[in-house]
This record gives C-alpha cells, sequence and structure tokens, in this order.
C-alpha cells in the first residue's frame, strides 16, 4: 500500500487499467493525504477531499448523466499531486 505522495501516481495507473478499484483508489490517496497532516496545507487536502468526493459521486451515474466525467476527476488528481509534490515535501 503506498504511503507517500511519490507512491500515488502508480495508484492512478492501476486505476486506469481497472487493476485498482474506485473504492481502492479514494482510501489510499485519503490515507496518504492524512498521514501527510500537518505537513499539507489545509487547503490542499480541502481541494483533494472536493475532488475524491466527486469521483465517487460520478460512479454512481452514467457518463451521460453526469456533470464531470471520471476522467476528468482521475486527471484532477494527477494535477493535485504534482502541486502538492511540488511544495518541497519529503517524497517519503
Amino acid at each position: 500500500m503506498p504511503h507517500s505522495l511519490a507512491d500515488l501516481p502508480q495508484t492512478l495507473s492501476a486505476f486506469s487499467a481497472g487493476q485498482m478499484g474506485l473504492n481502492d483508489l479514494v482510501r489510499t490517496w485519503r490515507e496518504v493525504a492524512h498521514s501527510h497532516q500537518p505537513a499539507l496545507p489545509p487547503r490542499y487536502t480541502e481541494v483533494l477531499e472536493r475532488v475524491l468526493s466527486q469521483l465517487e459521486s460520478a460512479a454512481l451515474f452514467t457518463e451521460e448523466s453526469c456533470s464531470f466525467s471520471q476522467a476528468d476527476m482521475v486527471a484532477a488528481l494527477g494535477d493535485w499531486l504534482a502541486k502538492a509534490r511540488a511544495l518541497g515535501q519529503p517524497a517519503g
């Protein structure tokens, strides 16, 4: 199981390839983000929680009936991760 921000890209790849379920992806990201408390600014955890909640919501609807796509939310997680890592936090 990933324990640092540096481990999260592999979860996005696994999810996109169908090797990791949505619940596992969301749980892992939340665990990693919270394990970095208080190192990550509160705003980062707020934004991450919003994206994860939208991703969970998107899973409840078909692509046509949802205002945002799962692919867009996964891309948003990648963007969030790049910004979080750019804070200069230790990767491990």
